[in-house]
Order: structure tokens, then C-alpha cells, then sequence
């Protein structure tokens, strides 16, 4: 029956060039993130999908995990009120030795700016980061204040950053990521805070998630447990109390995307609840960030504009 749908998982300089490849060739796309190293790469892919009318899924996972669905539910909800504050932070340990990459062998993809793209740590987790927050907070970061580099000598490539963010609702932030943090394995701790409360998810407990209601005691939320609102139900596949996780994330991203893709050929309207997972328009916003933060840092950190940079 032929290939119904192009999945990408090459390394980021060929994001593009597969991408655009497929889109003209009719076929639906399921891409790795980022979704392009440059700006007018990801313009270019915005440009096709909206060209063509095909579905295109930026694989960021963590928008399928419940919990992160359920925040974002309950913001929508107007549950916190309006956002004022947010944190997040994505920090690994698995680039921190001085010896990685291995002088002594071939150079990984990553570790090459022409391939991995112009910044390896938040192309490589920075994105993520940038996506949880939109995702969950529906808001856009307007302007960056970053610091990018490196913390393992002599290392060519960054393995840190840190930044401050000004939201389009004139709330404030704090991000920072690493692959350097010795002995850290993949925390991911996300904190978005509004005058009606607070949420706090961490992805290594990935089934709580914290609510801090404004005078009221704190409560836990969990998959399929009570206060569950129909986003993250629908998310959450099996009974309460047992571990989902990062399998289950990225399968629930593929099956709404599957769902979008069988609803266009079919000429149907697709469920709604099915249309969270990340786009190449979210794509573009991660690229934007990742250029904004870059250009920031170069200027000694200056605040710099992110949401005028390439789409608006």
C-alpha cells in the first residue's frame, strides 16, 4: 500500500531538507525537535505545511505526559488565574565529563555546529524547556535576557544556559538548562505561578503534579485520580496509581497526531481534544527563542526580542 506517513529522526541540519521533501510528495510528517537549525529553515517548513494543508507533529513528548496536560488544562480553566510567574528548568548530568566527546574519536553530530545547530543545549533540551512553558502557560516569551556557553573546559560547544524571560502578558520568568550537571540525571522541573495559584511538575515524579490554590491547602493531582479534567483523561491510559511516563508521552503525541492525519483524509473534523501536540508553528517558536537567547548572550545578555524576530 506504499507509505502513508514521514517520520524524521536524522540529525537537525536534515530537519529541512526531509521535511520540505515529504510535505511536497504529499506525505503527513512526524519530526524530531528542533524542527530546523535556522530561521528560515523553520519559516520555510511553516510555509509548506500551511502550503499543502498536511499534518506536521513536532515530537516534543513531554506535552503528552497527563500531568503536563492536566496544567495545562487547568490555566485554560482559569484555575491560576492569571500567569505572573513562571520557572523552569531542564538539567542532565550526561555531558558533564571533560572527555565527552572522546578526542580521540570520530566527532558526534552534536557536537558539530553545522549539524547539531548553533547551540547544542538548547537545541538539544532548551527547546523542550521553551515548549513546556508555551505549552502549558499558553503565553509567548516577547524577550530574553540569556547567558549561553560552556562549563566543561575547553569544550566547543555549549553544554549551559541561563536567561530571564518577559512574557507577552507582561509576566516574568527564569530558565536555565545544562547537560553538565554532574551526577544529575534528566530533571525537568517546571513552576507557573497566577493570582488564583501555583502548579509545580517535575518529570521524574512524572504522575503529580502540585497545585498551590491561593488560601487553600496544597494538593496533589494525579492520572486518572480526582479533580482529572478531560485533557489529561484522555491522556491517561491506564486505572490510577500506576506509573505512566516517557513511552506514554510520546504515544499519546503519535496517536493525536494519527488522529489529525485520519481525520484530513478522511475529510472529517477531528477530535478536538486530539489537536495539543506541537506543530511546526511551535516549531518555529522554539528556533526563535533558541536565536534570541544566542544573539542575547553575544550581547553581554541584553534583553532581546524573541516574538519579532522571524513570525510576527
Amino acid at each position: 500500500d506504499g507509505a502513508d506517513v514521514v517520520a524524521i529522526m536524522t540529525p537537525n541540519a536534515s530537519h529541512h531538507r526531509y521535511s520540505v521533501a515529504a510535505l511536497r510528495h504529499g506525505f503527513d510528517v512526524i519530526c524530531d525537535k528542533p524542527v530546523t537549525n535556522t530561521l528560515a529553515d523553520a519559516l520555510d517548513v511553516v510555509a509548506t505545511v500551511e502550503e499543502t494543508g498536511l499534518v506536521f507533529c513536532l515530537t516534543h513528548n513531554y506535552t503528552g505526559y497527563p500531568m503536563v496536560r492536566q496544567a495545562r488544562a487547568m490555566v485554560a480553566d482559569g484555575q491560576l488565574g492569571e500567569i505572573q510567574l513562571v520557572q523552569v528548568e531542564y538539567v542532565q548530568g550526561g555531558k558533564a565529563a571533560a572527555r565527552d566527546p572522546d578526542p580521540e574519536g570520530a566527532l558526534p553530530w552534536r557536537y558539530d555546529p553545522a549539524r547539531g545547530g548553533p547551540s547544542l543545549v538548547l537545541g538539544d533540551i532548551g527547546t523542550h524547556a521553551h515548549n513546556l512553558v508555551r505549552f502549558v502557560t499558553g503565553r509567548d516569551v516577547d524577550e530574553v535576557a540569556a547567558d549561553v556557553g560552556h562549563i566543561v573546559a575547553n569544550r566547543l560547544v555549549d553544554d549551559y544556559a541561563g536567561a530571564m524571560l518577559r512574557f507577552d502578558n507582561g509576566a516574568r520568568g527564569s530558565f536555565w538548562v545544562t547537560q553538565a550537571a554532574t551526577g544529575v540525571e534528566n530533571c525537568l522541573r517546571l513552576r507557573v505561578s497566577g493570582t488564583g495559584g501555583t502548579v509545580e511538575w517535575m518529570q521524574e515524579v512524572p504522575t503529580q503534579l502540585i497545585f498551590r490554590p491561593a488560601g487553600a491547602p496544597m494538593e496533589i493531582r494525579t492520572p486518572n485520580g480526582p479533580g482529572t479534567l478531560p485533557l489529561a483523561a484522555r491522556a491517561s491510559r491506564i486505572v490510577a496509581g500506576h506509573p505512566e511516563g516517557f513511552h506514554e508521552g510520546f504515544a499519546n503525541v503519535y496517536s493525536d497526531a494519527a488522529e489529525a492525519i485520519a481525520a484530513r483524509r478522511a475529510r472529517r473534523t477531528p477530535d478536538p481534544m486530539a489537536l495539543h501536540f506541537p506543530t511546526a508553528l511551535d516549531g518555529l517558536k522554539g528556533v526563535e527563542f533558541v536565536d534570541a537567547a544566542v544573539r542575547s548572550s553575544s550581547n553581554n545578555g541584553a534583553w532581546t526580542s524573541v516574538a519579532g524576530s522571524a513570525s510576527n
